[in-house]
């Protein structure tokens, strides 16, 4: 999970403001990877727990094949930082 820059997101005839970014994939290990993604409302927790969310406001997927598959290094960081620029979304350090 990463916090990124607050988006605004409309769900359910409301607007949210989500703040966190989560990713699990799906990666055949030849030519491609799948990456499921869910934007969330979250917030600061306990030393334990430091990031809780509270509501998934949305999600999909994105897949990585051809060239950026090749290019991929395989971290967490280089998925998080493909699905943020695909989505136009900021990563906050």
């Amino acid at each position: 999970m990463k916090k990124i820059e607050p988006v605004q997101v409309w769900k359910n005839g409301e607007q949210l403001e989500a703040n966190l970014l989560n990713s699990t994939s799906q990666d055949n290990l030849i030519n491609s990877c799948t990456f499921y993604y869910q934007l969330l409302i979250g917030g600061e927790g306990t030393e334990a727990m430091p990031i809780v969310y509270s509501q998934s406001v949305a999600e999909g997927s994105l897949s990585l094949t051809g060239e950026d598959y090749l290019a991929w290094d395989g971290t967490n960081d280089a998925a998080y930082a493909y699905i943020a620029e695909k989505l136009n979304l900021t990563l906050v350090p």
